[in-house]
Parts: C-alpha cells; sequence; structure tokens
C-alpha cells in the first residue's frame, strides 16, 4: 500500500521501473489521440471538471492509460472526492505510475503520470481518506475503462 512518503521518494529519487516501455513520436500521438486526449495526455492539460466520462461511474472495471492500454486502477479503490474528476486512493500497482513534481501555475502539486509511455493523468494529493491518504486526482479523458474480465 502506497502512501504519501513513497509518492515523494519515487518523485524525488527514482520511480519504479516500468515493465516495459512505450515511445512514440509526437505525430503518432496525434494520429492515436483526440484533439483533446492529445491535449491532456501529451500536453499536460485538464479537462472540465464534473463533465467527464468518469467522475460520477462507479461500476465495476479497471481503468487502463488511453496511450498505451497499461492497467493504472481498479475501480474499488475509485471514491467520491467531490473534485470533479475521478478519484482514486492506490494504483493498481505501484509501478503502474510515475511521478514528478509540478510546480506550474504558482502551484506546488505531485504530477502523475503513466509508467510506460508518460502520458499524462493528473495529480496526487495527501488529503484522501484512511488509510492511505491519498487522493488520485485523474482526468477521464486519459484513461479507458474495462470490464475486470478484459
Amino acid at each position: 500500500m502506497l502512501r504519501w512518503i513513497d509518492v515523494i521518494k519515487f518523485a524525488k529519487y527514482s520511480n519504479p521501473e516500468p515493465n516495459r516501455r512505450v515511445e512514440k513520436t509526437e505525430e503518432e500521438w496525434q494520429q492515436q489521440l483526440t484533439p483533446e486526449q492529445y491535449q491532456v495526455a501529451r500536453q499536460k492539460g485538464t479537462e472540465r471538471p464534473y463533465k467527464n466520462a468518469y467522475c460520477r461511474n462507479y461500476e465495476p472495471g479497471v481503468y487502463a492509460c488511453i496511450g498505451c492500454g497499461s492497467l493504472l486502477f481498479d475501480s474499488n479503490e475509485k471514491y467520491h472526492a467531490i473534485s470533479g474528476w475521478p478519484s482514486f486512493t492506490q494504483p493498481i500497482t505501484k509501478g503502474a505510475i510515475k511521478y514528478a513534481f509540478d510546480n506550474s501555475h504558482g502551484m506546488n502539486r505531485m504530477e502523475v503520470m503513466c509508467n510506460v509511455c508518460d502520458c499524462h493523468l493528473g495529480h496526487v494529493f495527501h488529503d484522501g481518506p484512511e488509510p492511505t491518504g491519498l487522493r488520485y486526482c485523474i482526468n477521464s479523458v486519459s484513461l479507458q475503462k474495462l470490464d475486470k474480465t478484459s
């Protein structure tokens, strides 16, 4: 179970080693993704709060990266955070997420990305529910929801 101190250590020293890497040119990403997906996942944008696909979706399943299909989150870790974006308490595995300090827009945040293809997912905060205290605030457009049997 990851805690905030683990997230800080990953960002500061070294992220978990991914089980594979997916690298594409910007042109290849633009061909694969919709303009909104590209703006969020590759240019570190943010989708509109509450008006997104998974904010209020609590059906069972797993969430994968829109860029490479790597599994990122399980619906069992999803909760209603009233943030406007899907929120999770833990990634599906320790190595699924890559962390980086984000000081953009005059804020101090922790960016989360897919550890396989570096797609921007959103941010993690340390104001989530116990026992971890983590709140992964994720853009729906960076995810694709799969049935657990997929």
